[in-house]
């Protein structure tokens, strides 16, 4: 049945591509229902009740073209608090629609509703949704297939196919048990008993072959493959056994074409990649592997996923029960850290006529974040099971960020700010140290609701740092309401004197999540053209929230995230509309 369904996505898909492109040119609104819900769903050879949309895992598909006007009704028939985040989205004049629960928004209870509106403005490619609420995202979530508008093509020859590949990861137990026993123990959570592509665990797995996601193809064929990585703890390893991918799009952006074997992708990314059938059938099928990357000191899934890549046989009566060979790609090692920079050297912008690469040449002001692991200290007279005794915390600056019991745009707009969060988070590490060097004896960071405040139309230089304090990792960082110029990365400590120099302020990529390299660091820039408030009632003077945290789930429940408070512009197009009269309460 599960495999079945995935052909019913494949056609559900193509299907949805022909009414777009049958549209006209003009931009229309998509309205989409999105019932959440509990299903019961099997895999491995185990059942359980799990959250999903519309009772589908992964969820559904939002097709829509750039510059539509997307509403999508949202309505919690689930016994948790829900909020969906639509991942990439620019949210420009729409904060009040970005999800997250308790930043941009109260969550919606249990019986209520919302309706997400949203533009989809001077975007398009692959982008994706998922709750942002504990780590319901497991289940919740789902691809975004943005078109080009109406006669305009790819920067690329048009792919026969387009196919979403969403990777996830699948716990045997219900995953808010999961961090609720982690939260409480200062422990690591319970790792992943599988990895899924496009939910099915496949043949390597116990009791898993019939749940195998298959793709097939036509010889001479080329395919464009929507990849997102949905897992929640995880960088994944990704190649097809004996055929290459073009990379075409980062995170719903174009870049210069580049080939490779095996690519690299953080949970939050999307890619787009072009994949060339072989020109005669091969008489063989073919592996699609999945299998983390990590540095990390603790446990983790080190397991793989497979799918497999099959070729319409020509002579279908000939080959009636024949077994046809399968082959296997070889991956990097787990902790092949230098196969990871190397992909991403390779990523530039398309920096063209008609995708210009807009990098700010010069910045109005810089930051300096370290990103990282630390400790609480255990209660008096309790039992942690975190590093001696301790418990696990993660931070940026080493602060670890607490969410507020109200949303902070919610309050910001009501004039309620006050005991909320502080305006005072760190531009700078306050006891700097030899980042990447020796730990520091005393490994606690500090609990807030801090938040960072920008003026409206800012450009902004931030170098983030990852710290060797419980060991060296990737962090994926994502920021909400902005896409970002990754203009550097190395490895070892940030020279403040010696690296701006080497600076890419031509064609650099351009992203919305990016990993904080193991051991190393990476400088992004922005513009916060992006407002996130409209008029305060009591003339207040701070305006727009924005959130920027760690893509892996643990470390975001550990802390290790932040908000931007984006100040109004001058003109009215600068200035966030009022919120919807159905914005949940808390």
């Amino acid at each position: 049945m599960a495999a079945a369904s995935s052909v019913l996505r494949c056609c559900l898909l193509v299907a949805a591509l022909m009414t777009l492109s049958a549209m006209g040119a003009e931009a229309i609104t998509r309205q989409y229902l999105f019932d959440v819900q509990t299903t019961s769903v099997t895999r491995l050879c185990s059942t359980k009740s799990i959250v999903t949309v519309n009772g589908q895992y992964p969820g559904p598909t939002l097709f829509a073209r750039e510059g539509d006007h997307v509403e999508v009704t949202v309505v919690n028939h689930s016994p948790y608090n829900m909020s969906i985040h639509w991942h990439g989205i620019r949210q420009l004049l729409s904060g009040w629609a970005d999800g997250p629960s308790y930043i941009t928004q109260c969550p919606i209870q249990p019986g209520g509703s919302y309706v997400y509106r949203f533009t989809i403005t001077g975007q398009r490619g692959t982008l994706w949704w998922h709750a942002h609420i504990s780590w319901l995202r497991a289940t919740v979530h789902g691809p975004m297939v943005i078109l080009p508008p109406a006669g305009v093509g790819y920067p690329f020859p048009a792919p026969h196919e387009e196919v979403p590949i969403m990777f996830g990861e699948w716990w045997n137990n219900d995953t808010e048990a999961v961090i609720s026993q982690a939260l409480q123990t200062g422990g690591g959570p319970n790792i992943s008993d599988a990895y899924t592509l496009n939910g099915l665990p496949g043949p390597l797995y116990n009791c898993s072959a019939q749940d195998t996601f298959k793709l097939k193809v036509k010889p001479g064929k080329t395919y464009m493959l929507r990849l997102i990585n949905a897992a929640l703890n995880d960088d994944l390893f990704f190649s097809i056994a004996n055929h290459t991918l073009t990379v075409v799009d980062v995170d719903a952006l174009y870049v210069k074409p580049f080939t490779v074997d095996t690519l690299i992708i953080a949970p939050g990314q999307t890619s787009n990649v072009l994949l060339t059938a072989k020109p005669m059938y091969p008489g063989a099928s073919y592996y699609m592997l999945a299998r983390p990357y990590t540095t990390t000191q603790g446990t983790f899934d080190n397991t793989t996923v497979a799918g497999v890549l099959e070729y319409d046989d020509p002579c279908p009566t000939t080959a009636a029960g024949k077994i046809v060979p399968i082959f296997s790609p070889t991956l990097p090692q787990i902790n092949d850290t230098n196969a990871v920079s190397n992909f991403t050297a390779k990523l530039r912008s398309l920096a063209s006529a008609g995708y210009p690469a807009a990098v700010p040449q010069q910045v109005d002001h810089r930051f300096f974040f370290t990103v990282g692991l630390g400790t609480h200290p255990c209660a008096v007279n309790g039992t942690c099971q975190g590093p001696n005794g301790s418990r696990f915390a993660a931070s940026i600056n080493n602060v670890s960020f607490v969410l507020p019991a109200t949303a902070l745009l919610q309050s910001h707009f009501a004039g309620k700010s006050k005991g909320v969060y502080a305006s005072n988070f760190p531009y700078y590490p306050l006891n700097p140290f030899n980042y990447t060097g020796t730990p520091p004896n005393n490994t606690n960071v500090m609990n807030g609701t801090k938040v960072l405040v920008l003026p409206y139309g800012a450009n902004v230089e931030l170098v983030m740092q990852d710290t060797s304090i419980l060991g060296a990792e990737s962090h994926p960082l994502h920021l909400h309401g902005f896409n970002f110029f990754v203009v550097g990365q190395g490895f070892g400590n940030f020279d403040p004197i010696n690296d701006p120099a080497k600076f890419n302020l031509y064609d650099p990529v351009e992203r919305n999540t990016v990993g904080v390299p193991a051991g190393g660091w990476v400088a992004i820039r922005f513009h916060a053209d992006n407002p996130g408030i409209y008029l305060c009632r009591y003339d207040c003077t701070i305006s727009g929230v924005w959130f920027m945290h760690c893509h892996l789930e643990v470390h975001m429940s550990w802390g290790l995230k932040m908000a931007w408070l984006v100040l109004d512009g001058s003109r009215p197009d600068q200035k966030l509309p009022p919120p919807p009269l159905d914005l949940p309460k808390c």
